[in-house]
This record gives C-alpha cells, sequence and structure tokens, in this order.
C-alpha cells in the first residue's frame, strides 16, 4: 500500500468496531494534483481509510493470523462534506460479521461530526501459502511488519476486551 491513511487507532473493540484518526496536511503529496486552487482528500481515499480501519479490526480480531487483507467490495458509497487540508477525519467501523476468510463492515469519515463519506465494505483475508505453497516466510514477515505498525499507530489504551 502506498498510503497509510490512518495517522492514530483511538479505539479497536475485538469484533465490533475500531475508531481512528487522518489529519490532512498540505504536504501530502496527492493534494499537488487534487486539485491545485482547491486541495481536497479524493473519494477514493476516504474509502481506502475506512479500508485500513475495518483491516486493522479483522487484525486484531483475529490475532494477525492473516498475512493478507484485501477490499472485496464496496456498497452504498456516499459522499458528504469534502475533506481539507487542516481538517481532522475521524474514521468509525462496525463489523457486521467477521469470519475465517472474509468481513464485512459499515463505515463512515467525519470532520467535526459531518460525515465526509459513507459505506458498506466487504474484505477477504488469507495468507499467501494458502495459495503459493513455500511462502509462509513472506506471511511471517508481513504479520510482523503489521504487528509492529499497529504498535505504532496505537496505544495502550486503544484496544480493549
Amino acid at each position: 500500500m502506498r498510503f497509510v491513511l490512518i495517522d492514530k487507532l483511538l479505539r479497536v473493540e475485538r469484533g465490533r468496531t475500531a475508531r481512528a484518526t487522518k489529519s490532512l496536511s498540505l504536504a501530502e503529496e496527492y493534494l499537488a494534483d487534487h486539485f491545485p486552487s482547491f486541495p481536497v482528500l479524493p473519494g477514493v481515499l476516504m474509502v481506502e481509510a475506512m479500508v485500513q480501519t475495518s483491516a486493522w479490526l479483522v487484525r486484531v480480531t483475529q490475532d494477525f493470523s492473516h498475512s493478507v487483507i484485501v477490499l472485496s467490495e464496496v456498497k452504498n458509497v456516499s459522499y458528504g462534506n469534502f475533506v481539507v487540508p487542516g481538517d481532522k477525519m475521524e474514521v468509525t467501523c462496525e463489523a457486521i460479521n467477521i469470519e475465517a476468510a472474509g468481513s464485512s463492515f459499515k463505515t463512515q469519515c467525519l470532520v467535526d461530526g459531518q460525515s465526509t463519506a459513507k459505506a458498506r465494505i466487504t474484505l477477504e483475508h488469507y495468507n499467501l501459502a494458502d495459495r503459493y505453497p513455500g511462502w509462509q516466510e513472506q506471511d511471517r514477515q508481513l504479520i510482523e511488519h503489521f504487528r509492529a505498525q499497529f504498535k505504532l499507530l496505537s496505544g495502550p489504551e486503544a484496544l480493549t476486551a
């Protein structure tokens, strides 16, 4: 993934919900093109922030058992207000279900309590070795990477039972 669109995981309640934030800065490289005279966070990156927040909920719920979590489907996407430099966007996800190989969520992004985006998201999760025998080491390295990244994004107060 090229952009990490979550600055901080505020709360992760295993199997239920997650809440994260993204502070938009004018230094974000994609804002130079979107749009030069009116920089706003692209809608697709709001969706990506919702996907990343949901993926963290899956990882924590399943104790980092999968090395790959990818977007499978997005439905009912709607956009509200723009997210502009200086805004702090809150991303929330609520699990509809989290199963072994897939999960689905109700997600939304808010700035100052106002909706900027909403979507229903379905994720697929698996290990590379499930598809490519002999890739257990790659799985181990990816899971180790995500565990380390989780420690950077969240404090001990973020994780709840």
